[in-house]
């Protein structure tokens, strides 16, 4: 009984930490007077835990605020940039980008690797487990890496750091978690707690957890690249689904007896509007990317190119249409390499889009592109790792952490 009261009482002072850091991430330069204020603790406890925080390397203090009132002035306090840091990785159809941030987003270190000609899933673990130690070794002095979060391209059981299903990858049921910490086990990431997420949604924690305005909410996240995913955030809490599948919008059926799409199936988004449906007919191609490649066609005015992605575009605008009538939301971000072929692809998505709103009568959903561009990903996975610390109340259900040397339980 006693054990567990002295858990509880562990847990919420983590809690109560972490509420603090969320506050400053959301409002910097509140002093501990606020900060007692919002989070309904006494101004000696959030003390306590300020002090606590500053010494571990969140928290800093800054310059004193000039007040005019008498006695001592407040002291603002902010997230100290420089000495906790997060990795965020993207782990792609043909390679893997690491990044190092620091706790408030902006990229300290960073790589790209590709897989070689071998994509099975232990190859490209191998080459993740590379790219993040590289990243790790970049890192100054005195920084430390407080958790990895990782982008997956298909439907993830985070809970239990399982890649349920990669149609691109040909990828199914891989324990991720405990293949990349065998490779990580004798390393200084061996201790890093991990979070795992699909690509579309870790982008979009990291269009919110690392936004220092306020957050449209619910906000949705489209990734559009060889594969087509979303991520969907409500009311700060990322939709995931039952089994991890939430947000594959790509697999969404938008004509009957389409074209056959990587999962099985006819007529999903994905085989409408992914860069691969772009390409079909033109074959794989391995010198080049596929967006420079389609890029190259349209450079050339190829007409078969041009009626591909002026069609992709439109199908994206009866998809977004779909979503936006299903989560009503206050922003839709477009991100993923096809965004980057511009007017030729997202103005019909628009038009198309505006068109259905101008039907029923309603204004059309507020869309813009990802900040973060090709780093949206692994910017969102280091996002995760930020969201997911800082959050410890939330359900394992949800993502909770997982350590490498427990993967293999988990």
């Amino acid at each position: 009984m006693q054990v567990e009261a002295a858990a509880s009482q562990q847990l919420l002072k983590v809690i109560n930490r972490m509420a603090l850091v969320r506050q400053l991430c959301a409002k910097p330069g509140q002093s501990r007077a606020d900060l007692a204020a919002v989070v309904g603790l006494t101004k000696s406890t959030v003390g306590l835990l300020a002090r606590e925080l500053i010494a571990e390397g969140w928290l800093v203090e800054r310059e004193i605020v000039a007040t005019g009132d008498m006695g001592r002035r407040p002291t603002p306090l902010f997230i100290d940039p420089s000495r906790l840091l997060l990795l965020g990785a993207e782990v792609g159809i043909d390679s893997v980008r690491v990044v190092a941030t620091s706790l408030t987003g902006d990229i300290r270190a960073s790589t790209v690797a590709s897989y070689g000609a071998t994509r099975s899933a232990k190859t490209c673990i191998r080459v993740l487990a590379a790219s993040l130690l590289k990243v790790c070794g970049q890192l100054a002095a005195g920084e430390q890496a407080l958790g990895i979060g990782i982008g997956l391209p298909g439907g993830v059981d985070a809970a239990r750091g399982v890649l349920r299903f990669a149609p691109n990858l040909g990828w199914r049921d891989v324990p991720f978690a405990a293949l990349l910490g065998e490779r990580l086990a004798d390393s200084p990431l061996a201790r890093v707690p991990l979070f795992l997420q699909n690509e579309a949604a870790v982008a979009a924690v990291g269009e919110v957890e690392f936004n220092s305005t306020t957050a449209a909410d619910p906000l949705l996240y489209v990734s559009i690249s060889e594969g087509l995913g979303a991520g969907v955030i409500v009311g700060d809490r990322l939709l995931t689904g039952s089994r991890g599948f939430a947000g594959e919008v790509g697999h969404t059926v938008l004509q009957l007896d389409g074209p056959r799409c990587s999962c099985g199936r006819r007529g999903c988004a994905e085989a409408l509007i992914s860069m691969s449906a772009m390409l079909r007919g033109y074959g794989r191609g391995t010198e080049m990317s596929s967006v420079s490649r389609i890029r190259g066609h349209l450079l050339g005015n190829d007409p078969e190119t041009l009626n591909a992605v002026a069609s992709a575009g439109r199908y994206l605008g009866v998809l977004l249409q779909n979503l936006s009538a299903t989560y009503d939301p206050a922003c839709i971000v477009l991100g993923g390499a096809a965004v980057e072929l511009g007017d030729p692809f997202v103005k019909p998505a628009l038009d198309t889009l505006s068109a259905y709103a101008a039907a029923a009568g309603l204004p059309p959903p507020t869309v813009r592109t990802s900040r973060f561009g090709a780093n949206a990903v692994a910017i969102g996975a280091a996002a995760l790792a930020r969201y997911r610390l800082t959050r410890p109340a939330l359900p394992l259900v949800d993502g909770g952490a997982l350590f490498f040397e427990t993967a293999e339980a988990a």
